[in-house]
Order: C-alpha cells, then structure tokens, then sequence
C-alpha cells in the first residue's frame, strides 16, 4: 500500500470522491502545509493557520498508480482556482500536492503537465508543496458523506456534482 496527500478545497468533498475510487482502501481527512502544531477546524477555517484542508490516501499502486490518483485528483475539483473551490475562498482550501518521496515528486508536475495539455486555454494553479507535518482532522469530520454529509445543504449541493464528474471521467477507476 502507498500512501498520497492532497488538498482541493473542502475535504468533505474531495474525501467522498477518493472512497469511490478503485484500489483506495481508506481516506483521511486532515491538516497540511501550515505553522501552527496541532490545529483544529475552527483555527483551520480561519485561514490563519497556514494549512490547507486536505486528504491523506491509502491505496494500491497494482490496482491505481500514483499518475492515476493525480488524474482523478486534478480532473475531479477545479485546479485554475487559486484558493477558492466554489464559495470556500482562502489559502485553506488551495489546490495542492503534498509528495510524500521522490517518485511522487516528479510525478506531480507531469500530472499538472497532462491536465494543462487537456484543458486548452485554461492553467492549473494547483501547486506543489515540500514535505509537512499532517495532521488528522477531528472525529466528526472523519466519512463525513457517508454520515451528517448526506443531510448538509452544502454538501448535498457541492459532492454529487463532483461524484458524477467522477463517474463519467473516470469509469474505469469507480468501484462497483
């Protein structure tokens, strides 16, 4: 098993889209990429932390590569939005890569790479950032979807879009 972080904005969103996707065994979401040791979602949402709400992604490079996950990652959020998804504006919800080694490094510009050449006329901004301290968001934020999610107006609003986006781009990395 191998392990990805990255962050697209609200990880309520993005966590509901990784535990659709082949070969993922778990998502965590959490905290990355600030100053502040131990931060919490209130601190977080304040923007004044430094960190990005993002998640961490447990999954199986046999049945999904690094390459793909990025893919997935980069074609199931807006990556030109420069920290904002939606209505959720602040660095705290950049679009960003956390490589976690080498390979993974040189990997992410190539994906940024891909979706740029696919995307005429439009630029990610999405960016790439150095090693960090992660941090797992409280409980309650934990499968959100799949709990409180489902009867939360935004959610409701904002992870279906997102979860057909998925589902139409990515048919052959959706579990059944």
């Amino acid at each position: 098993m191998e392990t990805a972080i990255v962050a697209g904005g609200c990880f309520w969103c993005t966590e509901a889209v990784f535990r659709d996707v082949v070969g993922v065994s778990t998502v965590e979401s959490g905290y990355i990429g600030g100053a502040v040791e131990n931060p919490t979602y209130k601190a977080v949402c304040s923007g004044e932390t430094g960190h990005a709400e993002a998640i961490k992604v447990t999954y199986d490079p046999a049945v999904i590569s690094y390459a793909e996950m990025l893919d997935v990652f980069l074609g199931t959020h807006d990556p030109t939005q420069l920290n904002r998804q939606g209505n959720d504006i602040g660095t705290q919800y950049r679009s960003a890569i956390f490589p976690l080694d080498d390979a993974q490094a040189a990997e992410a510009p190539a994906a940024i790479a891909r979706w740029d050449a696919e995307h005429s006329g439009e630029k990610a901004v999405t960016t790439i950032e150095g090693p960090a301290p992660w941090y797992p968001a409280e409980d309650y934020h934990q499968e959100y979807w799949d709990g409180e999610g489902q009867r939360n107006p935004y959610c409701l609003a904002v992870i279906p879009p997102k979860l057909m986006k998925l589902r139409k781009s990515f048919q052959n990395k959706v579990k059944a």
